[in-house]
């Protein structure tokens, strides 16, 4: 099967299992894929078809179809001007709140600016008229593609309805063939969800709560910039679910927090035996790779969102989004599941303990690990997006009394300085900042402050490694030639004097065991902890195999 057909077939099936049963079509070249699988649902009864030789009349006779039935109805046209022809009926959805799902086929990215036929710029073209806009892209013949097809139409149909009814645009480049070529083979499973669609919207009503499937077999998932999170947490402890939690979910507290998760889910054997029935999502994850893969994984995975107009889901596997779930508790049986995951993540964690404690040179893992266990109760820690955050994702133990922050929005390494400083000034107690030598150069600006303004309590340790360290631990390491030049980043700055040019205290780590005495002071203060990325690599590396065979060990 070409990709365009794959493509067209899947975003019509989908708009059928959301519920999909008018659509309007203009007809045109572009577009043919989607005309196509179209005329094929109409045949088998699925959808009524509606076609009409130009666009105006089309969008508007869409537009009476939802007005008048409270549906989304999808129309679809090909590339160029025709697009533009929807533009008045999509602005007067978005003022009437009517829901419309507009699908306007498009030239790839090749034949853009190139003079080619009936090619425009269609990404956004209905501006803040349109509720969201989404540029799907050219479909590739490989594995995932399908999920991402899906999840994309599901969440469109779902932000085109309530609370905020209205248009959703979904800008589709098809390449040629245009027309299927007769094979029906494709990498993957076209198919979707039997029961609807890929992932369900919950719309919210005043006391709505969705009602998570009972069993004893769940796993709640925290990520960045979680909410009411000692609720859920609690709930997913009186149900027996280990709570695995990154630490900008601040959610890594109590006996059901996971502190080794990410070795765990790098076992095939424990993923094998420890597949969830159900994974309840908080926040926004992506730190580990691993934990996204437990995310596919799962049967059911609901995602809890507070804004039904945005969720996170990187994977594309959630089947519910809701703003309020409940999650049952069983009363009596066995605690086997739960016993399972504490057990693995006590070896894992004692295993990479043991490889960090095996020697009393400063370390970027130890030092993280160190840094969030030594911090007084009621402190903030601060970190850094890239490997920072996921040293403490890897080696923080579970524990109470302090607030981790990272800019996980973009994950950017800029103002990180200015935003550690904006966060230490607003906190009430003590605060720390976790970065690597870049992210702190980077924002060098951050450290000038004007004679009359305040200053934060706040001891910036800065892991200085000389480059780029998070890179030794990605396939490019392996391009010896350029690596250390474009990659690497080497720098040749003496962090010292930088503290010295901004009249701040400075303070170097020698030893794992004086970052307790080195954190200690008041005021803004840098500390440097000087590191090898070479070693680095080959520290990490120690830390998953010990973990790896203490886990296979217990199976």
């Amino acid at each position: 099967m070409n990709p365009a057909t794959a493509l067209a077939t899947v975003l019509v099936d989908e708009l059928l299992r959301c519920g999909m049963t008018d659509a309007v079509l203009a007809p045109g070249s572009r577009s043919a894929p989607l005309a196509l699988a179209l005329h094929e649902a109409a045949v088998a009864g699925r959808a009524r078809l509606h076609v009409r030789i130009d666009e105006r009349s089309a969008s508007f006779l869409a537009l009476g179809l939802a007005k008048r039935s409270g549906r989304p109805v999808a129309v679809v046209c090909t590339s160029g001007t025709a697009a533009a022809n929807f533009h008045p009926a999509v602005i007067e959805a978005h003022q009437a709140g009517v829901p419309l799902v507009v699908l306007t086929a498009d030239r790839p990215p090749e034949l853009r600016d190139t003079g080619s036929n009936q090619t425009i710029d269609q990404i956004k073209l209905y501006g803040t008229a349109a509720r969201w806009s989404c540029e799907i892209g050219v479909p590739e013949n490989r594995p995932g593609m399908v999920a991402y097809w899906r999840s994309v139409v599901s969440r469109a149909w779902g932000l085109a309805q309530a609370p905020d009814p209205g248009p959703v645009h979904l800008n589709v480049a098809f390449r040629e063939p245009l027309i299927p070529d007769g094979d029906e083979s494709w990498c993957e499973p076209l198919d979707g969800d039997a029961t609807g669609a890929w992932t369900k919207v919950r719309a919210a009503t005043p006391g709505s709560v969705l009602h998570v499937p009972a069993t004893r077999r769940g796993v709640l998932v925290v990520g960045d910039g979680a909410v009411n999170v000692k609720r859920y947490v609690a709930a997913a402890s009186m149900a027996g679910w280990p709570v695995l939690s990154e630490p900008s979910g601040n959610a890594r507290y109590g006996d059901h927090a996971l502190s080794a998760y990410h070795f765990l889910l790098g076992v095939p054997e424990f993923v094998e035996r420890h597949r969830p029935e159900v994974v309840v999502t908080l926040g926004k994850p992506g730190l580990s790779r691993p934990l996204l893969s437990l995310l596919r994984r799962a049967e059911e995975h609901i995602v809890l969102s507070p804004n039904l107009a945005r969720w996170p889901d990187p994977v594309r596997s959630a089947t519910q989004v809701a703003q309020d779930v409940e999650i049952p508790v069983l009363s009596g049986g066995d605690d086997g599941w739960l016993r399972s995951w504490r057990a693995a993540d006590r070896a894992a964690a004692a295993a990479v303990d043991a490889v960090l404690d095996a020697s009393p040179e400063v370390s970027e893992p130890r030092l993280a690990r160190d840094l969030a266990a030594a911090l007084p109760a009621g402190s903030l820690l601060f970190s850094a997006a890239s490997m920072p955050i996921r040293d403490l994702e890897q080696v923080m133990r579970p524990r109470r009394g302090i607030r981790v922050m990272t800019n996980r929005g973009a994950s950017g390494i800029d103002g990180l300085v200015s935003t550690a400083v904006g966060a230490a000034l607003a906190h009430s107690g003590r605060s720390y900042a976790l970065l690597g030598d870049l992210a702190f150069l980077h924002d060098r600006n951050g450290l000038v402050l004007g004679p009359e303004e305040r200053r934060p309590d706040l001891a910036i340790v800065v892991v200085n490694n000389r480059g780029g360290g998070i890179f030794s631990l990605l396939p490019q390491a392996a391009l010896d030639g350029p690596f250390e030049r474009v990659f690497g980043t080497p720098h040749q700055v003496d962090l010292e004097h930088v503290a010295a040019a901004h009249g701040l205290p400075y303070r170097r780590l020698e030893s794992a065991e004086e970052l307790p005495k080195a954190i200690t002071g008041s005021g803004l203060r840098i500390v440097e902890a000087r590191t090898d990325r070479d070693a680095n690599a080959v520290l990490h590396a120690a830390m998953r195999k010990a973990a790896h065979k203490a886990v296979r060990d217990l199976l």
